[in-house]
């Protein structure tokens, strides 16, 4: 077998807030500041209220960990330098679109003349797993193989509830947002390198997408790294559930492609169904009813959970995983995700005390 799995990388993109107010921060100084601060592991986003970094290639999730930690922390200290302060979850409680600028770049540029409004009200962030899978066509069919348990990651990981100071009733709103763009959500069943290149051709010509970068896909072969890369997470203020996210994927990843090299059959299902998962997942989040794509039935987000966890175990035996995975999935389960922790405090406090509750634990390790 190829060295599936054998390393792996995390992205996370933050919003930036006034440390004083918690208000959504124009700062377009702080994303150049924490490159400065931790070089090509941080780089600007779209917005002058946002800053992403990632990790170097790791080989364990202690790895993912450390660097997530030490990221963070760089680029809280960058936003600290312009009176900011960092806030990882996927929206703002109360921030408006029209409180964020582009930042100034060819490439955003680009996407505000292809997008238009669009590109201005992207005031959403998200995380993004890359797994290693060096083989071009096995990394298609793994995408393939991924499509059912994707919308899990999903309310595993909700950490948007408000938008523009009202309670969407989504635990990820991120999701639905973002499905406004015409490449994002699940791709069909491509199987082939080919067939997913053939593809990316017709979009081009189509004059949606320049190239493959923007495949804004739940799970894409990447551009730059023999990866596959899981696009489907809000970003987490708890670096736990952002080490869950990646260790759950590393083991997703590496199942599906143990399968597809045994030419093993999987569930396919019909794009409106995978849509009306992703749907349920982004609505009633881990505390809801979800949609089991292999069953296409309704099952509670903890059974759905646990029965992922015990069709993983062998893998996250093997490497090492299976404790940490295991005790930070019941840890959500406890404690409930962001969506539900930001509209308990919320509810008694008022969103100002939500802001300030997510920044601390953004920056709290």
């Amino acid at each position: 077998m190829t060295e599936v799995g054998a390393t792996l990388g995390v992205e996370e993109e933050y919003h930036l807030v006034d440390a004083g107010t918690g208000a959504l921060a124009d700062a377009p100084g702080v994303a150049p500041a924490a490159i400065a601060l931790l070089g090509r592991d941080a780089q600007t986003e779209i917005s002058t209220s946002q800053v992403e970094v990632a990790t170097p290639v790791c080989t364990s999730l202690a790895e993912v960990r450390e660097h997530l930690l030490r990221l963070r922390k760089g680029a809280d200290e960058a936003a600290q330098s312009y009176g900011c302060r960092i806030l990882a979850a996927a929206t703002h409680p109360t921030a408006h679109w029209r409180d964020q600028h582009l930042t100034d770049s060819p490439r955003y540029a680009r996407v505000h003349e292809r997008y238009g409004l669009l590109a201005l009200q992207q005031l959403i962030v998200g995380q993004h797993v890359h797994v290693s899978v060096p083989d071009p066509d096995l990394a298609v069919d793994v995408c393939d193989r991924l499509r059912p348990d994707l919308p899990l990651l999903i309310a595993l990981s909700g950490s948007s509830p408000y938008w523009e100071g009202v309670d969407t009733g989504y635990a990820s709103y991120r999701t639905l947002w973002f499905s406004r763009f015409p490449v994002t959500g699940s791709q069909e069943v491509l199987r082939t390198r080919a067939a997913y290149d053939a593809l990316v051709e017709d979009l081009v010509a189509s004059g949606v997408v320049d190239d493959a970068r923007g495949m804004y896909w739940d799970a894409r072969p990447s551009v730059l790294y023999p990866t596959v890369e899981v696009r489907v997470a809000d970003t987490s203020p708890h670096v736990d559930n952002s080490v869950l996210q990646a260790g759950l994927t590393r083991a997703l990843v590496r199942v599906a492609a143990q399968q597809a090299e045994r030419e093993l059959p999987f569930p396919a299902p019909r794009a409106e169904l995978v849509r009306a998962a992703r749907w349920r997942a982004a609505r009633f989040g881990l505390e809801g009813q979800l949609v089991d794509l292999r069953r296409a039935t309704k099952v509670p987000g903890a059974v759905l959970l646990r029965e992922m966890l015990d069709t993983l175990r062998e893998d996250l035996e093997a490497t090492g995983d299976w404790d940490e995975v295991s005790a930070l999935a019941e840890q959500v389960l406890r404690r409930g995700t962001s969506a539900v922790q930001q509209r308990r405090t919320g509810s008694v406090h008022g969103l100002a005390a939500v802001v300030r509750e997510v920044v601390a634990q953004s920056t709290s390790g």
